[in-house]
């Protein structure tokens, strides 16, 4: 399915025009589904795949953070240091906003990027994170970019294998290492962790003695 992905890369179909119209369709639909906050986001969806275009499964959303070592962060200051970078529907769609970015190993500081089905906050007390839990793989420096490249589109791309369980994933550039985690809905889902930790070192193509730490958020959150 990786290879699907990187197929379309170079397929930029979408021109430039459709794209403005599609952000101004994007920020009318914002305006309105703040008014309105529905409790799922999976009956309307603001964003969809443009004609032609090859539809993923779950829209997703790309979000940004950057914050200053050593100063305490509270869930509040947490959520509005995050930044939305934009929701996509297809593999098109994916390709416009990541071709775009910067990549985790060119960010400075104390960075993260961050992408998750629409409607789900990166943050453990969202609804669908809060009994959750997360895959986390330090990496020595010069390894986050591939490897967060592999992650995404093997999620994008349902190569996990466990129905609705994934909500999302995070990269986050430190200085003396990088961190790439994977989050699942259910943390007492025992088959459901081992399988995405086996498709995770398989997806990622890691030597056998990287050391894999699955933590829950709740004990992230003590």
């Amino acid at each position: 399915c990786s290879f699907f992905f990187i197929r379309l890369k170079d397929d930029d179909s979408g021109d430039h025009d459709q794209n403005e119209e599609n952000n101004t369709q994007k920020d009318g639909e914002k305006e309105k589904n703040d008014r309105e906050k529905p409790q799922s986001t999976t009956k309307r969806k603001a964003v969809v795949p443009g004609p032609a275009e090859h539809p993923l499964q779950y829209n997703y959303t790309f979000w940004y953070s950057r914050r200053t070592p050593g100063r305490p962060t509270s869930s509040q200051s947490y959520e509005q240091n995050i930044k939305q970078i934009g929701t996509f529907a297809s593999v098109e769609q994916f390709w416009r906003f990541y071709s775009h970015m910067v990549r985790p190993g060119d960010l400075t500081g104390h960075s993260d990027f961050h992408l998750f089905k629409e409607g789900i906050k990166p943050m453990w007390e969202d609804d669908a994170n809060k009994n959750g839990g997360k895959w986390i793989i330090r990496l020595r420096k010069g390894l986050a970019s591939r490897c967060w490249e592999n992650l995404i589109l093997a999620m994008l791309g349902e190569q996990f294998m466990v129905g609705e369980e994934i909500c999302g994933a995070v990269v986050s550039v430190r200085f003396q290492e990088d961190i790439i985690s994977i989050w699942n809905k259910t943390a007492s889902d025992q088959a459901t962790t081992a399988r995405i930790r086996d498709t995770l070192r398989r997806v990622l193509n890691l030597p056998p003695n990287t050391i894999m730490e699955y933590k829950t958020h709740t004990d992230s959150i003590k």
